[in-house]
């Protein structure tokens, strides 16, 4: 029996996805829920498995677009394993499918080299381009209407390395989409961004007395994450409108948390979802942040988990940065940029201290938050940073941290 495997759908309004990668060669027998593919959609990279064992025809290729719902291979199930072959309760030894000929050396010349669609010629044509301005993905570097799509005008030529050494190589789906996204908030919202800066002197002080007793009793350490999750939590509940969004002609604002925090995982950045953060304790904020850090790491986050928060929180300290302007995540109004922590002289009872000083930025829709909404918001959460034990512990750490 001749099984047709079919591109399932990897969440609600993904249409496509790419073949990033093929885990196994034409011709090679595959066990049940084996691994295949990598396929990339414009959210997350997920892996492919196989819904039956036997031997693979592959019908798509490495850097193919195809639509949810498409053939991409076949497994004839009647084909026995070939002797010598690994049962599946022996240990499996991962071996890297070698790469296609065609990833290392330009697609053969012929007439269809360079030459668009008619819809690629149409968009093209929309946007004042030429075609000798765009790299064809197609069959023998046709350039498809996907390629016009994603074309973007040329701020001049590109540089002649001359032997010196470089490489072009086509941006995943996820990438691509994220490119997308980041041109769309900037040109669709009146995005603006506020600043302010914090002392983390108390943070610093409860973590120090009390880290090594909450991850003894937790298991998760107590990092800074659950500080500004709560706090961001309890300064939306003070400006809810800065929790709402834009549909069209109206403003939905919503009486719950998804606050989504920017993780840095193999495939890039990835922005997945805490759920309902304002139910959650110290302890909840740190678990779930850790699952998901992990899931993301290990390519494992779905593209659900990805998918409806209500705030983003992006850290660029982890990375040493010392102040930028984050860009907001549509359909979201609000994005909050931490910082990296430097010890910096300030002025304190008029004396000169020096304190742990993180600089913190707002960047906000101004078509709905107003300067009052957005510096409110961001001074509640300095307060709430600053003086923790009262506004985020209700002045009882223990409890607080359930020790």
């Amino acid at each position: 029996m001749i099984l047709e495997m079919r591109v399932p759908s990897p969440g609600e309004s993904i249409t496509e996805v790419e073949i990033a990668t093929w885990l196994v060669k034409d011709g090679d027998y595959v066990e049940k829920d084996q691994a295949i593919a990598e396929v990339d959609s414009d959210k997350a990279t997920l892996e492919l498995p196989a819904e039956e064992s036997g031997i693979i025809t592959l019908k798509a290729e490495e850097g193919d677009a195809v639509e949810v719902g498409q053939v991409v291979c076949l497994i004839d199930t009647s084909a026995k394993k070939p002797e010598g072959t690994a049962s599946s309760s022996e240990p499996e030894v991962k071996v890297e499918a070698p790469k296609k000929e065609a990833a290392q050396a330009p697609p053969s010349q012929t007439y269809a080299t360079g030459s668009p669609s008619p819809a690629a010629n149409k968009i093209l044509a929309e946007k004042g381009m030429d075609a000798a301005q765009v790299v064809g993905t197609g069959r023998d570097g046709r350039i498809t209407k996907e390629d016009a799509v994603n074309a973007v005008p040329s701020m001049g030529q590109a540089i002649n390395v001359d032997g010196r050494g470089g490489s072009r190589s086509k941006m995943s789906m996820l990438r691509r989409k994220v490119a997308e996204r980041l041109v769309e908030a900037k040109n669709t919202t009146a995005m603006l961004t506020t600043f302010n800066e914090v002392d983390m002197s108390p943070i610093f002080a409860l973590r120090n007395e009390y880290k090594e007793t909450f991850k003894a009793k937790h298991g998760v350490g107590l990092g800074f994450m659950s500080f500004f999750t709560l706090a961001v939590v309890r300064a939306l509940k003070m400006y809810p409108t800065v929790n709402s969004m834009i549909d069209g002609k109206e403003m939905i604002s919503y009486d719950f948390c998804d606050i989504s925090i920017a993780v840095s995982g193999p495939k890039g950045l990835m922005v997945p979802v805490i759920r309902n953060a304002e139910d959650l304790t110290f302890r909840g904020v740190e678990a779930e942040v850790k699952r998901l850090a992990i899931r993301a790491r290990d390519g494992q986050i779905t593209v659900d988990e990805m998918t409806g928060g209500t705030f983003t929180i992006s850290n660029g300290g982890v990375f040493g940065s010392m102040l930028s302007t984050p860009i907001i995540n549509p359909p979201q109004s609000g994005i909050l940029g931490m910082h990296n922590i430097v010890e910096r002289p300030v002025a304190i009872n008029g004396k000169v201290e020096i304190r742990p000083i993180m600089f913190v930025a707002l960047s906000y829709d101004h078509r709905i938050i107003d300067g009052r909404e957005s510096v409110g918001f961001l001074v509640a959460v300095k307060e709430a940073l600053e003086n923790p034990t009262e506004l985020l512990m209700d002045n009882d750490i223990k409890n607080a941290l359930e020790l």
